[in-house]
């Protein structure tokens, strides 16, 4: 079944709060601020976590904390002004991954006064040392619904199902590559933005890898001259200049059945495109151009999704008067939320920005760079790169699985970047900490108006009566 209620959390601030409430075998307590992803699934992502120092605690004990209402009128005073949701969290040292009696009175207690200030929707969590959470959601009425999904993005991707609880512990994870891996991700959502080359291979592999639902984003339709590389294209599609995502939208309904793809047959840079990725558990990013990647890069920031992005190219150079291949090469990277960004790499730029733009502007210069976009100084409308595609789509699949179902002789800290070069016949893994990090005001901030804090993205103005 797939969740109804999901909690998102950064690595970062999971690290910082494992830090806080799993330091010396006593309870402790902190409190989370989450905004929220565009509707209809309920999925919070927290975007302040306020830790409730040890000495403010007149009681910390192995099976009980007690801390003053005082930090709770302070999440009041951030979460108030745009109604955000509240949820209490401590620590379980003894491992109990279960709310106990005394969690349920102290909720009874605390949570009515918090619903007065303000807000239909609040919650309480606990952790367990192992850093598993999990979370219960109430309403005015003190009516409580579990959360189904707790999700935490660092360098491994940590997914606990509040179903999925054995005698007060997280059930054993899914092994990598097996079919219970398989049903896991018919939960989850994925979303794939471009469809083209590289995106169409990606998509099949996550819609045949089994996610529950696949969101499939690009604005454009098919041609005959991608029907060397598009997988499930065909010459009627071509003929037809039927839209990429509804080819393989049905495509994906011939053997996984309807309502597996959604179509949204548009650029990422539109309301309604943001609004569907901001729904999902993951992206993957296989688009040409910078301002796609930028795009997917702000969505990741304020839904707190993990980004996983490709790229290929095939640069020449000249040798004895005729053009030669240097290489063939292709670069994966996987963004955290709270980590160092696409920008951050240098995958865009605003100078790129701006020249991507004047060519946009020059619609004959932009079919040219586009149809020049895999093999760097020739022109060639219809490259037969689809192993390369094919290349470089395996690896950024197979990056999602060794985050979420992790296998790797090595930590998975040292993969922030990998680089594949096929012609020297070698591959090169950066960690995150090669990357230098700028503050990123964006992060947690969820469907905050505008979108994005872009103002093209505010909603549309309701006409006066």
């Amino acid at each position: 079944m797939k969740p109804e209620r999901t909690l998102a959390m950064a690595g970062i601030t999971h690290a910082a709060l494992m830090a806080h409430l799993i330091a010396d075998g006593n309870e402790a307590a902190a409190i989370l601020v989450c905004a929220r992803s565009p509707g209809p699934r309920q999925r919070l992502v927290v975007r302040h976590a306020i830790l409730v120092p040890y000495d403010a605690c007149p009681v910390r004990k192995p099976d009980a904390v007690v801390w003053p209402g005082s930090y709770i009128e302070e999440a009041i005073d951030v979460a108030e002004p745009e109604g955000l949701t509240i949820f209490l969290l401590h620590s379980h040292p003894g491992g109990w991954l279960e709310f106990s009696h005394v969690d349920d009175e102290s909720d009874a207690r605390v949570l009515p006064g918090i619903f007065e200030a303000f807000g239909s929707c609040h919650g309480s969590a606990i952790m367990t040392p192992d850093g598993a959470v999990r979370a219960r959601l109430y309403s005015t009425d003190m009516t409580v619904q579990p959360v189904d999904l707790v999700i935490v993005a660092g360098d491994d991707i940590s997914l606990w199902w509040d179903d999925a609880i054995v005698d007060g512990a997280p059930a054993e994870r899914p092994l990598a590559f097996t079919s219970k891996m398989t049903g896991e991700l018919g939960r989850l959502s994925a979303a794939v933005i471009g469809v083209s080359g590289t995106g169409s291979i990606a998509a099949e592999q996550v819609a045949r890898l089994g996610f529950g639902s696949v969101t499939l984003v690009d604005p454009d339709t098919v041609e005959r001259k991608n029907l060397n590389r598009i997988l499930n294209s065909t010459s009627k599609d071509a003929d037809q200049s039927v839209s990429k995502v509804d080819m393989f939208s049905d495509s994906v309904a011939s053997h996984r059945g309807g309502g597996v793809a959604i179509s949204i047959a548009d650029t990422l840079g539109t309301r309604q495109a943001i609004e569907a990725v901001g729904q999902c558990d993951v992206i993957f990013c296989c688009v040409d151009s910078k301002e796609g990647r930028m795009y997917a890069d702000l969505v990741g920031s304020a839904f707190l999704l993990p980004l996983f992005d490709v790229g290929v190219t095939i640069p020449t150079f000249i040798n004895e008067g005729r053009i030669a291949i240097a290489d063939v090469s292709g670069r994966i990277d996987y963004v955290q939320p709270g980590g160092s960004t696409l920008s951050d790499r240098g995958v865009y730029t605003p100078e790129s920005l701006r020249a991507e733009h004047l060519q946009r502007i020059d619609p004959e210069a932009y079919r040219d760079e586009l149809a020049a976009g895999y093999i760097k100084g020739i022109l060639d409308e219809a490259p037969s790169v689809i192993t390369l595609n094919m290349r470089a789509a395996s690896a950024l699949v197979e990056e999602f699985i060794a985050r979420v179902y992790p296998y790797r002789h090595e930590p998975n800290a040292d993969y922030a970047r990998s680089e594949f070069s096929l012609a020297a016949c070698d591959q090169e893994h950066y960690a995150e900490d090669h990357f230098t990090q700028q503050e990123n005001p964006l992060l947690g901030r969820g469907a905050a108006e505008p979108l994005l804090g872009l103002p093209q993205f505010r909603p549309p103005r309701k006409d006066a009566a």
